[in-house]
C-alpha cells in the first residue's frame, strides 16, 4: 500500500513500486480512511511518503500502525532528525531519504523481515502468557479439590468413625453418605474438567486400571 497527501506522488511511487516486481494493492490520501483501507486490503508493507505537510505524514503512519496489521516505511526527499524521531515514536519500521529502486527494494526486505520476526516473538510471547494463565488455573483446581476433600470426605469420614465407636449407627451412616455424596461431586467435577482439557474418558480408565494392576 502506498500513501501520501499528493495525488502525483503516488503514482510516480506507483511506478516505482511496480518495476521492482510488487503490486500496489491500495493507494490513500486521507487520514480519514487509510486505517480502513489497511484493514481491508492488508498488505504486506505500506509506504508513506513525507509531502507538504509533515503533521499529514505523521498521522498516516499512527492510522496505519494502530492496526498492526503490516509495517511502515517512510519516504522522505531529504533528512529531517525531528520528523524520523516523531515518525519512529508513531513506530514506523524503517525510512529512507531517497526513493532509488534499489533502496527501496532493500528497505522493504529488511522491514519485512523484522516484522516477521517480531509477529513470530509476540506469538511466543503469547502463547507462554496463555499457558502460564493455563497451568495456574490447573493449580488452583487441584487445591480446590484437596480442600474439599478433606472437608467434605476426610471430615464426614472422621465424623462417620467417630459416631460408630460411640455406637451411633444411624449418625455414621448418615456420615458416610455425606462422605460418598461428596467425593462423587469431586470426582465427577475433575472428570468434566479433564475432558474440557481433551483427555478422552476411555484413556481415565485405562490409566486407571493400570494404576490398579
Amino acid at each position: 500500500m502506498i500513501a501520501n497527501e499528493r495525488p502525483d506522488r503516488l503514482a510516480l511511487l506507483a511506478e516505482v513500486v511496480t518495476g521492482l516486481g510488487h503490486k500496489v494493492i491500495a493507494s490513500e490520501i486521507r487520514v480519514s480512511e487509510v486505517a480502513a483501507v489497511t484493514s481491508r486490503d492488508r498488505p504486506d508493507v505500506a509506504l508513506v511518503g513525507l509531502g507538504k505537510s509533515s503533521k499529514h505524514a505523521l498521522d498516516l503512519i499512527t492510522e496505519i500502525v494502530r492496526g498492526a496489521f503490516c509495517p511502515v516505511i517512510a519516504l522522505l526527499r531529504g533528512y529531517d532528525a525531528e520528523w524520523i524521531d516523531e515518525a519512529a515514536e508513531r513506530g514506523v519500521y524503517a525510512y529512507i531519504v531517497d526513493t532509488r529502486p534499489e533502496e527501496l527494494q532493500s528497505a522493504m526486505e529488511i522491514t519485512l523481515r523484522r516484522f516477521a520476526e517480531l509477529q513470530e516473538a509476540q506469538g511466543a510471547f503469547e502463547r507462554r502468557n496463555a499457558q502460564i494463565l493455563q497451568d495456574a488455573a490447573v493449580t488452583q483446581s487441584r487445591k480446590r479439590n484437596v480442600l474439599e476433600l478433606h472437608d467434605g470426605v476426610v471430615q464426614a469420614l472422621t465424623a462417620a468413625q467417630l459416631a460408630l465407636d460411640l455406637d451411633r449407627p444411624e449418625e455414621s451412616r448418615a456420615a458416610v453418605l455425606v462422605a460418598l455424596a461428596n467425593a462423587q461431586t469431586i470426582v465427577s467435577r475433575a472428570m468434566q474438567e479433564l475432558r474440557d482439557e481433551g483427555v478422552p474418558l476411555g484413556q481415565l480408565i485405562r490409566d486407571a486400571a493400570q494404576g490398579d494392576a
